[in-house]
């Protein structure tokens, strides 16, 4: 595959990623914020605008690269990413243990939310005659992205938010010995994901993504 077909994939994936991110990221803050925490909301991260969530490396650079190595080698968009972690003060929730449960919640349901809608998005374009391949092909990342950025989010591994929604509704006995394991969680995810594991994770919601689009399209 030509390097020319691989920026273009990147043109395609970069405003449908960015945005799942960041958004992700921002009702993390949102959550917080209906939960009696103004930490985010002070910080000025509780909005659609990206830049104050982007991490060059996790949102822009990561990302960009694995994209591009994924297209030029055939395999496939493949994408894998992240922002600044939002601030979070629990204790300024009315029950810490459960707020950060449905904070960490928030993200993926996030994603979900805006898979619908880049769908909507995909059925409007059809609908009203609109065929131009770009934004057909935008639309469909967005159902993409968002749909394996939900998927891995919510494996149950710190500090990960599937990792905090498990946490939230653990005994806290067995809640504080599963907080040992955050130290190793980002290495576990990087053997995971040399050695193809999260495929496993994210590929039934790549396939009912693709499902909706099928029916779309």
């Amino acid at each position: 595959m030509d390097i020319a077909h691989a920026i273009q994939t990147l043109c395609v994936y970069a405003f449908p990623m960015i945005f799942a991110i960041t958004l992700h990221e921002s009702a993390h803050g949102w959550a917080a914020e209906r939960l009696g925490d103004p930490t985010a909301r002070s910080l000025g991260r509780v909005t659609v605008n990206p830049l104050p969530h982007i991490d060059m490396m996790g949102t822009i650079i990561v990302p960009g690269v694995m994209l591009l190595v994924a297209t030029l080698s055939g395999m496939g968009p493949l994408l894998f990413g992240w922002a600044k972690p939002v601030p979070i003060n629990p204790w300024n929730f009315r029950n810490p243990k459960a707020g950060m449960g449905i904070t960490a919640a928030a993200g993926p349901l996030s994603n979900l939310l805006q898979a619908v809608l880049w769908a909507l998005l995909l059925k409007v374009l059809v609908s009203v005659g609109i065929h131009e391949r770009f934004f057909l092909e935008v639309a469909v990342a967005g159902i993409q992205v968002n749909v394996v950025l939900m998927a891995l989010n919510l494996i149950p591994l710190l500090p990960l938010d599937g990792g905090r929604i498990v946490r939230s509704v653990l005994p806290e006995k067995i809640g504080r010995e599963f907080d040992k394991t955050e130290r190793w969680g980002f290495m576990i995810l990087l053997l995971l994901l040399a050695f193809n594991g999260l495929w496993y994770v994210v590929a039934p919601f790549i396939r009912a993504g693709q499902w909706v689009v099928n029916l779309i399209l």
